[in-house]
Protein backbone atom coordinates (compact mmCIF):
# COMPACT_ATOMS: atom_id res chain seq x y z
CA UNK A 1 0.00 0.00 0.00
CA UNK A 2 1.37 3.26 -1.12
CA UNK A 3 0.85 6.04 1.39
CA UNK A 4 2.54 8.40 3.20
CA UNK A 5 1.86 8.18 7.45
CA UNK A 6 5.34 10.12 8.79
CA UNK A 7 5.61 13.92 9.67
CA UNK A 8 2.27 15.82 10.29
CA UNK A 9 0.19 13.02 8.13
CA UNK A 10 0.91 10.28 10.96
CA UNK A 11 -1.87 11.81 12.98
CA UNK A 12 -4.38 10.20 10.92
CA UNK A 13 -3.35 6.82 11.93
CA UNK A 14 -5.65 8.23 15.13
CA UNK A 15 -9.10 6.76 14.15
CA UNK A 16 -10.76 9.59 16.56
CA UNK A 17 -8.13 11.88 14.51
CA UNK A 18 -9.33 10.50 11.22
CA UNK A 19 -12.71 10.78 12.00
CA UNK A 20 -12.25 14.41 13.28
CA UNK A 21 -10.48 15.80 10.44
CA UNK A 22 -13.36 13.79 7.37
CA UNK A 23 -16.11 15.90 9.38
CA UNK A 24 -14.16 18.77 9.27
CA UNK A 25 -14.06 18.12 5.57
CA UNK A 26 -17.84 17.62 5.52
CA UNK A 27 -17.44 13.89 5.85
CA UNK A 28 -21.25 13.57 7.16
CA UNK A 29 -23.32 15.19 4.40
CA UNK A 30 -20.79 13.44 1.86
CA UNK A 31 -21.64 10.14 3.24
CA UNK A 32 -25.71 10.78 3.30
CA UNK A 33 -24.98 11.99 -0.07
CA UNK A 34 -23.14 8.49 -1.25
CA UNK A 35 -25.32 6.35 0.40
CA UNK A 36 -28.33 7.26 -0.98
CA UNK A 37 -26.99 8.29 -4.47
CA UNK A 38 -24.80 5.04 -5.06
CA UNK A 39 -24.86 2.42 -2.56
CA UNK A 40 -28.93 2.59 -2.12
CA UNK A 41 -28.83 0.18 0.63
CA UNK A 42 -32.28 -1.67 2.08
CA UNK A 43 -32.39 -3.43 5.32
CA UNK A 44 -31.05 -6.87 5.61
CA UNK A 45 -28.13 -6.40 2.23
CA UNK A 46 -24.99 -8.07 2.73
CA UNK A 47 -22.75 -5.56 2.64
CA UNK A 48 -18.15 -5.81 2.66
CA UNK A 49 -16.65 -2.81 3.54
CA UNK A 50 -12.76 -3.11 2.28
CA UNK A 51 -10.48 -0.87 4.25
CA UNK A 52 -13.08 0.49 6.57
CA UNK A 53 -11.20 2.39 9.06
CA UNK A 54 -13.06 3.02 11.92
CA UNK A 55 -16.36 2.28 9.82
CA UNK A 56 -17.89 5.43 10.00
CA UNK A 57 -20.67 4.89 7.55
CA UNK A 58 -22.03 2.14 9.68
CA UNK A 59 -23.61 5.06 11.40
CA UNK A 60 -25.77 6.21 8.40
CA UNK A 61 -26.93 2.72 7.13
CA UNK A 62 -29.77 0.56 7.91
CA UNK A 63 -29.56 -2.16 9.12
CA UNK A 64 -27.27 -4.69 7.13
CA UNK A 65 -25.01 -7.36 7.64
CA UNK A 66 -22.64 -5.89 7.78
CA UNK A 67 -18.15 -6.53 7.48
CA UNK A 68 -15.47 -4.48 7.82
CA UNK A 69 -12.43 -5.35 6.82
CA UNK A 70 -8.94 -2.95 7.98
CA UNK A 71 -5.44 -3.14 8.98
CA UNK A 72 -5.48 -0.89 11.03
CA UNK A 73 -5.54 -2.09 14.53
CA UNK A 74 -6.39 1.00 16.15
CA UNK A 75 -9.05 1.81 13.39
CA UNK A 76 -11.06 -1.71 14.03
CA UNK A 77 -10.69 -1.38 17.84
CA UNK A 78 -12.50 2.02 17.38
CA UNK A 79 -14.75 0.18 14.66
CA UNK A 80 -15.82 -1.99 17.34
CA UNK A 81 -16.16 -0.14 20.73
CA UNK A 82 -18.08 2.38 18.65
CA UNK A 83 -20.64 -0.26 17.15
CA UNK A 84 -20.23 -3.48 18.46
CA UNK A 85 -22.38 -6.27 17.60
CA UNK A 86 -23.53 -3.98 14.71
CA UNK A 87 -21.09 -5.30 12.29
CA UNK A 88 -18.18 -7.74 11.89
CA UNK A 89 -15.16 -6.37 12.24
CA UNK A 90 -11.83 -7.89 11.04
CA UNK A 91 -8.12 -6.47 11.51
CA UNK A 92 -6.34 -8.29 8.70
CA UNK A 93 -5.90 -7.80 4.81
CA UNK A 94 -8.77 -9.55 3.41
CA UNK A 95 -8.05 -12.79 1.08
CA UNK A 96 -9.85 -14.97 -1.11
CA UNK A 97 -9.91 -17.25 1.35
CA UNK A 98 -12.42 -15.06 3.78
CA UNK A 99 -14.82 -15.47 1.45
CA UNK A 100 -15.84 -18.60 2.05
CA UNK A 101 -16.49 -17.85 5.32
CA UNK A 102 -19.02 -14.99 4.61
CA UNK A 103 -21.95 -14.44 2.59
CA UNK A 104 -22.27 -13.62 -1.07
CA UNK A 105 -22.89 -9.71 -0.73
CA UNK A 106 -25.13 -7.28 -2.33
CA UNK A 107 -22.96 -4.21 -1.93
CA UNK A 108 -19.03 -4.17 -1.93
CA UNK A 109 -17.54 -0.76 -0.49
CA UNK A 110 -13.87 0.98 -1.41
CA UNK A 111 -14.09 3.71 -0.30
CA UNK A 112 -10.90 5.93 -0.16
CA UNK A 113 -8.96 3.06 -1.23
CA UNK A 114 -7.70 2.37 -4.86
CA UNK A 115 -5.69 5.91 -4.74
CA UNK A 116 -3.82 4.27 -1.82
CA UNK A 117 -2.55 1.27 -3.87
CA UNK A 118 -0.31 0.90 -7.11
CA UNK A 119 -2.10 -0.77 -10.39
CA UNK A 120 -1.07 -4.41 -10.22
CA UNK A 121 -2.64 -4.11 -6.26
CA UNK A 122 -6.03 -1.91 -6.97
CA UNK A 123 -6.55 -4.83 -9.71
CA UNK A 124 -6.09 -7.48 -7.33
CA UNK A 125 -8.55 -6.28 -4.72
CA UNK A 126 -11.03 -5.32 -7.24
CA UNK A 127 -11.10 -8.67 -8.08
CA UNK A 128 -11.19 -9.61 -4.64
CA UNK A 129 -14.27 -7.46 -4.50
CA UNK A 130 -15.77 -9.09 -7.85
CA UNK A 131 -15.82 -12.09 -6.25
CA UNK A 132 -17.15 -11.29 -2.85
CA UNK A 133 -20.39 -10.39 -5.11
CA UNK A 134 -23.42 -11.82 -5.92
CA UNK A 135 -24.76 -12.19 -9.29
CA UNK A 136 -26.44 -8.63 -9.56
CA UNK A 137 -24.11 -7.37 -6.82
CA UNK A 138 -22.75 -4.09 -7.18
CA UNK A 139 -19.50 -2.27 -6.42
CA UNK A 140 -18.98 1.26 -5.34
CA UNK A 141 -15.85 3.24 -5.02
CA UNK A 142 -15.07 6.71 -4.90
CA UNK A 143 -11.27 8.11 -4.64
CA UNK A 144 -9.78 11.61 -5.38
CA UNK A 145 -9.52 12.57 -8.64
CA UNK A 146 -6.91 14.54 -10.87
CA UNK A 147 -9.53 17.00 -13.30
CA UNK A 148 -8.29 19.61 -15.90
CA UNK A 149 -9.53 22.82 -14.22
CA UNK A 150 -10.12 21.65 -11.07
CA UNK A 151 -10.05 24.16 -7.99
CA UNK A 152 -6.63 24.48 -7.17
CA UNK A 153 -7.30 24.57 -4.37
CA UNK A 154 -8.67 20.99 -4.26
CA UNK A 155 -5.68 20.19 -6.75
CA UNK A 156 -3.23 21.71 -3.69
CA UNK A 157 -5.39 19.65 -0.84
CA UNK A 158 -5.17 16.24 -3.51
CA UNK A 159 -1.44 16.74 -3.81
CA UNK A 160 -0.94 16.57 -0.08
CA UNK A 161 -3.17 13.35 0.43
CA UNK A 162 -1.81 9.92 1.95
CA UNK A 163 -2.34 8.00 -0.76
CA UNK A 164 0.48 7.98 -3.86
CA UNK A 165 -1.70 6.54 -6.67
CA UNK A 166 -4.48 9.51 -6.83
CA UNK A 167 -5.60 8.81 -10.68
CA UNK A 168 -7.39 10.77 -13.24
CA UNK A 169 -10.93 9.60 -14.23
CA UNK A 170 -9.60 7.86 -17.17
CA UNK A 171 -7.02 5.98 -14.89
CA UNK A 172 -9.71 4.93 -12.44
CA UNK A 173 -11.93 3.83 -15.73
CA UNK A 174 -9.19 1.83 -16.97
CA UNK A 175 -8.93 0.02 -13.95
CA UNK A 176 -11.96 -1.05 -13.21
CA UNK A 177 -12.46 -2.31 -16.91
CA UNK A 178 -9.82 -4.68 -16.13
CA UNK A 179 -12.35 -6.37 -14.05
CA UNK A 180 -15.81 -5.07 -14.57
CA UNK A 181 -17.66 -4.45 -17.81
CA UNK A 182 -19.15 -0.78 -18.43
CA UNK A 183 -18.67 0.36 -15.28
CA UNK A 184 -20.42 3.58 -14.64
CA UNK A 185 -17.81 6.98 -13.61
CA UNK A 186 -18.72 9.92 -12.57
CA UNK A 187 -16.53 12.74 -11.34
CA UNK A 188 -17.91 15.21 -8.76
CA UNK A 189 -15.74 18.79 -7.80
CA UNK A 190 -17.31 19.40 -3.90
CA UNK A 191 -17.44 23.05 -3.37
CA UNK A 192 -18.14 23.40 0.39
CA UNK A 193 -14.37 22.63 1.20
CA UNK A 194 -13.11 22.51 -2.67
CA UNK A 195 -12.29 18.88 -3.68
CA UNK A 196 -12.88 16.22 -6.83
CA UNK A 197 -14.04 12.72 -6.45
CA UNK A 198 -14.36 9.61 -8.72
CA UNK A 199 -17.23 7.80 -8.00
CA UNK A 200 -17.32 4.53 -9.72
CA UNK A 201 -20.28 1.95 -9.74
CA UNK A 202 -19.53 -1.81 -11.18
CA UNK A 203 -21.88 -4.62 -11.46
CA UNK A 204 -20.75 -8.11 -11.11
CA UNK A 205 -22.95 -9.93 -14.43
Amino acid sequence: MAQITTGIRSIFSNPTVYSLFQNLMGARKFRVGFIDEFVRPFPGSALLDIGCGPADILEFLPKVDYWGFDISESYINQATIRFGAKGHFQCKLLQEADLAQMPAFDIVLLMGVLHHLDDQTATDVLNLANKALKPGGRLLTFDPCFEPGQSPIARFLINHDRGQNVRSQQGYTKLAEQVFKSPKVIVRHQSWVPYTHCFMECTRT
